[in-house]
């Protein structure tokens, strides 16, 4: 698995959502190969977010645009001519999905539509890799790793908008990239992680950042669901698969056009209790967690992914194990607390992750 710098040297790129946790990571990593890094999104989702406090938005052109208004994205696909597009842009909780089950839709479904439009009428762009998530998956709460030929599904807003987002790109992919009669040559992948994890993500309903959030402030955070089963996994990890695919896709072409998993390792797969146990010992300063009452809402006590086709086809394999990347993870707010340069300190993490061997 060898990311080439050459490769992404003064390739025009496109990230829709470079304001949110994964987007950010993706741009700084993008500019750190020598990218000309486009970001399509809404203001930062949280305050403090990665984006404000890693200075994201230097040295790259950062646009705000809202992915469901399709006539300002077709003009700024346009106007910019980027070659290849990473689609991020999304509602990407589940709890607010059941509160906000429409605007989660029109982001997810409507904004998946509307990328792949403005990609349609763009002669500049090549390559698309609409990430969408493990949760697309139907879930039957089993504990055998789900392939990328499962069926799509989802009993919640947010994830059922995932699988609709995943049925959307591969019916434009065949209607209209992927046929031989088609003017030109779009090759379109979609990308699905497991739950990620590591510095600058603020999020609420997520374990992490709700944990990072009150050993800050010196306060006992509060954890739901503690017996489920999640399989996680450093942010790099999978943002390293889609750099991958996006150059499998510009150098081969129609035969990476498809689904691809990239979840951790098996050993990866740990409950939520595992996990906070481990943040709070890394943490240190007498930090604790304590059970909250669980919403009456519906979340998968056990989703895992199979990821034997990247690891295969596409030489793909994690680098971080679990606790790896929760050191990492703490690392950084460590840092954050102590108030260090944290463009810097993110940085010096992409460029550590490039130098370490799969796993």
């Amino acid at each position: 698995m060898v990311i080439t710098p050459a490769f992404w040297s003064k390739k025009k790129v496109l990230i829709t959502g470079h304001t949110g946790f994964k987007g950010s990571w993706l741009a700084l990593w993008l500019k750190s190969l020598g990218s000309n890094v486009i970001g399509y999104s809404l203001d930062p989702p949280t305050d403090p977010s990665l984006f404000n406090t890693a200075q994201v938005g230097t040295k790259m052109t950062s646009l705000n645009g809202d992915i469901y208004d399709l006539e300002t994205l077709r003009s700024t696909v346009e106007r910019c001519q980027p070659q290849i597009i990473f689609h991020m842009a999304a509602q990407s909780l589940v709890l607010d999905s059941y509160q906000h089950p429409v605007k989660t839709y029109a982001t997810n479904v409507m904004g998946t539509v509307n990328i792949l439009e403005a990609i349609r009428h763009s002669e500049s762009v090549k390559v698309l890799i609409n990430v969408t998530s493990d949760k697309c998956y139907e879930n039957k709460e089993q504990e055998k790793g789900y392939r990328e030929d499962a069926r799509m599904g989802g009993r919640d807003p947010y994830s059922s908008s995932k699988g609709c987002a995943e049925l959307i790109t591969s019916a434009y992919r065949d209607s209209f990239f992927s046929t031989s009669d088609c003017s030109r040559k779009v090759f379109v992948a979609t990308a699905r992680a497991g739950n990620v994890i590591g510095g600058g993500d603020w999020a609420k309903y997520r374990l992490v950042p709700d944990i990072m959030k009150k050993f800050i402030a010196g306060n006992p955070a509060f954890i739901r669901n503690p017996s489920f089963t999640r399989p996680w996994q450093h942010v790099l990890d999978p943002l390293s698969g889609y750099l991958l695919l996006a150059e499998k896709l510009w150098n081969d072409g129609a035969q990476f056009a498809e689904g691809w998993n990239f979840g951790p390792n098996d050993a990866s797969a740990q409950t939520v209790s595992w996990v906070a146990n481990r943040l709070k010992d890394l943490w240190g300063e007498d930090a604790q967690w304590l059970s909250a009452p669980s919403p009456q809402l519906h979340e998968a006590r056990v989703l895992r992914l199979d990821c034997f086709k990247a690891r295969k086809l596409l030489d793909w394999a994690p680098r971080l194990n679990l606790d790896t990347a929760l050191d990492w993870t703490s690392s950084w707010y460590k840092a954050y607390q102590e108030k260090q340069d944290m463009q810097k300190f993110t940085y010096a993490q992409i460029s550590n992750y490039q130098n370490m061997e799969p796993i």
